[in-house]
């Protein structure tokens, strides 16, 4: 009888005897067999990216021409408004020179844009993940913020040969200090618990108690620039509500983040010229 019940309990026995050996390996051996498997993974990832790049494609091989045609004249139009966009960014980087030069001010950060595609999305309820297709082959640091036309997308936290990987601004370990548009006090702003069938969110502490905002009527979050290399103005999202913390000096709410923080294909990072200042 004891002999049957032991064959039922050894895959239990094993996994317990595996994960006792694995919580006394040293920390240095973890990191390495961990850095290892994602090396051993990152190939199978990156192919994966480039074969559904692959079947849109032939997949829009498939569209007429009129609707190529009106596509690109869409996309005409946009080229358009980059352009005059890119010729403001220009001028008001120069009025900024000239300022700081001016007021004798430091300079904000300088940063190179490094275009990624992303590669995998790694959502769960406890983090928020995307891997781009850009390593250490692309000079990426870690702690990099990362960005698209809609605000901030998140901040590298792993960087390997070919690939790194994308803390989100969704995901519950992201946090940044931000201010409201049009105010300066700092706000802590933390992503919050998202899953795939509701709108992405996050949370906002230590929120003035001059500041209101509700759904009908929300505030715009954005970085303030304090305490890390994102720069200051970006957005973040809307604050949709907010109510008193328990200790009644500060507010405390939610904010609703970009819907197409999920289904992002290209992204941005910021890699600081000065490696000093991540």
């Amino acid at each position: 009888m004891l002999p049957k019940r032991f064959d039922q309990a050894r895959p239990f026995f094993t996994l317990g005897v595996i994960l006792l050996v694995w919580l006394l390996l040293p920390l240095v051996l973890k990191t390495f067999t961990r850095a290892t498997f994602f090396a051993i993974q990152a190939p199978l990832i990156v192919a994966d990216s480039y074969v559904q790049d692959l079947q849109n494609f032939w997949s829009n091989r498939l569209h007429s021409k009129d609707e190529l045609l009106k596509a690109g004249k869409d996309l005409s139009g946009l080229i358009a408004q980059y352009e005059f966009s890119v010729q403001q960014n220009k001028e008001l980087e120069a009025e900024i020179l000239r300022l700081e030069n001016l007021l004798k001010l430091p300079s904000m950060p300088a940063f190179r844009f490094e275009p990624a595609r992303v590669a995998r999305r790694d959502f769960s309820g406890w983090w928020q993940r995307i891997i781009i297709r850009k390593g250490e082959n692309y000079g990426i640091p870690v702690g990099a913020p990362v960005v698209f036309s809609g605000g901030i997308v998140g901040r590298v936290i792993e960087v390997h040969r070919y690939t790194a990987v994308v803390d989100l601004l969704t995901s519950p370990t992201f946090r940044l200090a931000a201010t409201v548009s049009g105010d300066n006090k700092p706000i802590s702003y933390q992503g919050g618990l998202n899953d795939s069938f509701r709108s992405p969110r996050g949370t906002v502490e230590f929120v003035p108690l001059d500041i209101i905002a509700s759904k009908n009527a929300p505030r715009r979050l954005v970085t303030s620039g304090l305490g890390g290399v994102f720069p200051p103005g970006l957005a973040i999202g809307d604050i949709t509500h907010l109510e008193p913390s328990t200790d009644g000096l500060f507010k405390s709410g939610e904010v609703a983040l970009d819907e197409r923080l999920g289904t992002l294909t290209e992204v941005t990072v910021l890699v600081p010229l000065d490696p000093e200042e991540l």
